[in-house]
């Protein structure tokens, strides 16, 4: 448990995100819970990750599944209590397990009492803590801008006779980071959960957190350079450049502020930097330095195709032009996009070279619950459909629940273990082959290759801490090099279903890590290091 006392622990860590509402049911109300969590801790401990990522679990009406949040320093009760919170954060740390909470801080829903307050009148005491602007002399809305869920990011509020912004659902109102109280109040929750013991943050939409204050318009964006990351290629956000309703400046202010607090308790924070053009050029801001955020959370290798070798060295390429200091965490799968088995239809061979992949690359690591176990995208029918997003773009977009369906543990039942009762989404019965209580027994299942794989990280800090340069693309493969302090490592990998073979000469002089063939095989890895004092 060596880490747990590191300044520096987050620093390629690994980190194992939590859907809360279906990882594990305690109670048998079909809804996964904070005790449910707390039960599994052991066997998340198992897999040798470092950290856990909870996403919210906060009073919440659920119309965007909690990240609409009602209170920020309370647990909804579907989820449990805060002493079931505090039992949780207990158990973790027993286990060496840093705990990372999901802040949803550039919005929050418009059944909290600071939103209530606020659009009750124009000069109350919290009427300017969410962005309220007049319409234009037409009665349109004040910008152009556009919310992620479909349509006008302005919604009319006829109390106040004035529009308010929301990035998301209409329920979901942005809150003013101009406004000095806000960001006062949003310190105060970060210090809420650091003093119950969180060691981070997961922060939700963070270049949302600041609109531009002259409300001006976005630009258009040319059809050749629209990149759908952050929302699907059917919804019209993707035909902005997204200057002024978020990717502001000023947020630096604020997120110097978090640093400074988040200092004086050893935490770290990962941002999600959601934007289709600047995403890695944003990393670079937010995460340079020793007064910005540790790391930013990148959605690079989310895309939709599947990353090859010259792919992979264009993001590298890019993090070394865009982002030289700062440090990216990367994901393959969360709860917001397909699975990524079943989005690049991946061979459990490819599975596994990607998964060496994402642990010798420079950066932190997120995995998602049950990426471990293989599991396929699930199929729902528009009937037991429950995210609004995809209830809206139905059928061209089939929204995120596809990814959140229930975890499965064991073959006992038709919902996999999860829950006793009937599940908030129904379990994928491709999944149940799939549990782990399967495949602890089966030496050649996928689970067995993530535990070698983070492992991996853990013995040789060079792959969690080091540098990368020397990258290099030759047909399918791709090479790298690793280098901290006195050891270098040598990271080679077939992303491509043509076996090669190796030039004697590109490995000479390198211990050999992994197991080594005459032939270097489809999806195939080869590691080796070698030491600098030795050479010296």
């Amino acid at each position: 448990m060596e880490h747990m006392n590191d300044q520096d622990w987050w620093r390629g860590a690994v980190i194992y995100q939590i859907y809360p509402r279906s990882y594990q049911d305690s109670d048998g109300d079909g809804v996964g819970d904070l005790p449910g969590i707390a039960r599994r801790l052991p066997y998340i401990a198992s897999l040798g990750v470092d950290a856990i990522w909870i996403s919210p679990f906060f009073k919440s009406p659920m119309k965007d599944f909690g990240y609409d949040v009602s209170d920020y320093c309370d647990v909804d009760p579907m989820f449990g209590t805060l002493a079931d919170f505090d039992k949780l954060i207990e158990t973790a740390h027993g286990l060496g397990l840093k705990v990372m909470i999901d802040l949803v801080m550039s919005h929050s829903s418009d059944a909290h009492p600071w939103y209530q307050e606020s659009q009750s009148s124009k000069d109350n005491d919290k009427s300017n803590w969410y962005v309220w602007a007049d319409a234009k002399p037409d009665g349109t809305p004040p910008t152009n801008w556009l919310s992620i869920f479909g349509g006008s990011a302005w919604e009319w509020h006829p109390g106040r006779c004035q529009y308010f912004l929301h990035n998301f659902l209409t329920s979901q109102p942005d809150l003013n980071f101009h406004e000095p109280q806000v960001q006062d109040a949003l310190l105060d929750v970060a210090k809420f959960w650091l003093d119950r013991g969180v060691n981070g943050f997961r922060l939700d939409t963070i270049n949302f957190y600041v609109h531009d204050k002259e409300l001006r318009d976005n630009p258009a964006l040319p059809a050749e350079k629209r990149n759908p990351i952050t929302a699907p290629a059917e919804n019209p956000y993707t035909w902005q450049e997204h200057l002024y309703d978020k990717n502001r400046p000023e947020n630096l202010a604020f997120l110097r502020r978090l640093r400074a607090l988040m200092g004086r308790y050893n935490a770290a924070a990962v941002g999600e930097v959601g934007d289709d053009q600047y995403g890695l050029k944003i990393l670079g801001e937010y995460t340079s330095g020793d007064d910005l955020m540790q790391m930013s959370y990148a959605f690079e290798l989310l895309s939709l195709n599947v990353p090859t070798a010259l792919y992979v060295k264009s993001v590298m390429d890019q993090m070394d032009r865009d982002a030289p200091d700062g440090w990216a965490c990367w994901a393959y799968s969360n709860h917001d996009v397909p699975r990524h088995i079943s989005r690049w239809n991946l061979s459990q061979d490819a599975v596994r070279a990607y998964l060496m992949l994402m642990m010798c690359l420079r950066g932190s690591a997120c995995i998602y619950q049950g990426e471990e176990l293989g599991l396929p995208e699930a199929e729902v029918a528009f009937e037991d459909l429950k995210d609004p997003y995809g209830i809206r773009f139905w059928p061209a977009f089939k929204g995120r629940d596809g990814c959140r369906t229930p975890m499965v543990w064991e073959k006992s039942n038709n919902t996999g273990g999860f829950s006793t009762g009937k599940p908030w989404l129904p379990v994928s019965p491709d999944h149940l082959n799939l549990v782990p209580e399967l495949q602890e027994q089966d030496p050649a299942a996928l689970l067995h290759t993530y535990r070698e794989a983070i492992g991996l990280r853990r013995t040789y800090p060079t792959l969690a801490k080091g540098e990368i340069d020397q990258v290099a693309v030759q047909g399918d493969v791709l090479r790298f090099v690793r280098h901290h302090e006195d050891e270098e490592m040598l990271c080679i990998f077939n992303l491509g279903d043509q076996a090669t073979t190796l030039p004697d000469e590109a490995v000479l002089g390198w211990d050999a890590i992994t197991e080594t063939f005459d032939t270097f095989g489809p999806w195939q890895v080869a590691l080796f290091r070698r030491s600098l004092e030795e050479e010296a």
